[in-house]
């Protein structure tokens, strides 16, 4: 089952500033005429309603945007890199795989956000002209584009789940009350990934109904399709538990008690999950006898009694989990809405730069964006070397510097380059 993976997004990187001159009839002294670099391009996740599984994104392991095209004589702007969107379910849910953070949950048809951030383009040497310097010799790089790991997971958004162990009859269950068509078999596991069927009752009113891959015993600490069967049906707001009462090749006591103490371990709000019990494939022989032993081991139970060969039994079934869907959703209205299912939370930005104190009045600029427009400036050229701090300056780390403890006379190291400060 695809509904897990981990991909690497790179942002595109931002076109660097380009450093002209004007050379026109009748300008003999045009001065600076850099244009700007363009962005990088952004990453987006958007919803697409057709795909119902992550298989797509199984073999990918990194998604890059574009990088900004680097800006143009005469002050013409880069071309802004090309942006790129990630297609994924409705359901997905989507975490910084570094810290577990949730970066989006997307619960609405064609939600789309964004989830890397291109890098700004780089100014041209057309931004740099000063009284002192009117032909800038420099003109800046562009930022680097956002990039980490991504945890992308999907958690199918139905109403009513199916749950029970394999081959009691929770697809031919699912096939009889909706258009679905899963695959029917009688072996277990016939249903390794999620089926979905919209249930219409004759009132038109609906509900979306799941069939999840059989249960086993130890399903919570991961066994058999386990954990990924439980992800799934924490999104659906009523269960509908099928027991195999013909008896033939397990105990639906025993069966009972099993699954409800799996859904206790993983998560005890589950186990709290409004739950209708319906005791399948009672035109069996033995069906009877099974559901007195099964009514007397749980006397406070209600057991609705059906039949998916036949179609007896089932109208009562989905009339229940209907009034079970609807008293959800009003209480859901009611709620606040949890942390956990913010449509989108970005992270927050954090500092260009960290400011360490080396001792001996001696600090270093921690940046790799500025360690990257360091790399461009030529230390020889007075007039770079002015652009350069002013840049910095503009960055907020002389005041950074100046709180820290930084005195004139003291030494900044700044990518590989040592530097004088002065207030």
């Amino acid at each position: 089952m695809i509904d897990l993976i981990r991909i690497k997004v790179k942002a595109g990187d931002g076109g660097k500033g380009c450093v002209a001159w004007r050379h026109e009839k009748y300008y003999a002294n045009g001065g600076p005429f850099g244009g700007d670099g363009g962005r990088g391009g952004h990453i987006y996740i958007q919803v697409d309603t057709n795909e119902t599984t992550l298989t797509k994104l199984r073999f990918t392991r990194t998604v890059k945007a574009g990088n900004g095209e680097p800006g143009k004589t005469k002050k013409m702007h880069g071309a802004d890199g090309e942006d790129v969107t990630i297609k994924v379910p409705l359901g997905t849910m989507v975490r910084n795989a570094a810290n577990g953070d949730l970066l989006a949950d997307l619960t609405r048809p064609h939600q789309i956000v964004m989830i890397a951030r291109g890098g700004k383009g780089g100014l041209g040497n057309c931004h740099f002209a000063t009284a002192r310097n009117d032909a800038p010799e420099y003109a800046q790089p562009g930022e680097i584009g956002e990039s980490f790991d991504l945890q992308i997971e999907l958690r199918l958004l139905a109403d009513a789940g199916l749950i029970g162990f394999p081959s009691v009859g929770k697809s031919t269950f699912l096939s009889v009350v909706t258009r679905a068509r899963p695959q029917i078999a009688d072996y277990p596991f016939t249903t390794i990934d999620p089926n979905i069927g919209v249930v219409t009752l004759p009132d038109e009113r609906s509900f979306v109904l799941a069939d999840m891959p059989g249960l086993i015993e130890g399903a919570a600490d991961g066994k058999g399709l386990g954990h990924e069967f439980l992800r799934h049906i924490r999104r659906c707001r009523v269960l509908i538990h099928l027991i195999d009462m013909s008896g033939w090749e397990r105990d639906p006591i025993e069966d009972y008690r099993i699954i409800n103490e799996e859904l206790r371990q993983y998560d005890e709000e589950l186990a709290s999950r409004p739950q209708i019990v319906a005791a399948n494939k009672m035109d069996t022989d033995e069906s009877e006898e099974m559901i007195v032993k099964f009514r007397e081991a749980y006397p406070d139970l209600e057991v609705f009694e059906i039949s998916t060969l036949t179609k007896t039994g089932i109208d009562a079934v989905l009339y229940r989990a209907m009034a079970e869907i609807e008293a959800a959703r009003e209480k859901e209205k009611e709620e606040e809405p949890k942390e956990e299912v913010v449509v989108y939370r970005y992270e927050p930005k954090r500092p260009d730069f960290e400011i360490i104190n080396l001792g001996n009045h001696r600090w270093k600029v921690e940046s790799a964006k500025v360690d990257r427009l360091a790399e461009q400036v030529n230390f020889d050229n007075d007039d770079d070397t002015y652009a350069f701090a002013r840049t910095l300056a503009k960055m907020g780390v002389d005041a950074a510097l100046r709180k820290a403890g930084c005195v004139s006379g003291d030494q900044v190291i700044v990518g590989t380059y040592i530097m004088d400060f002065t207030d």
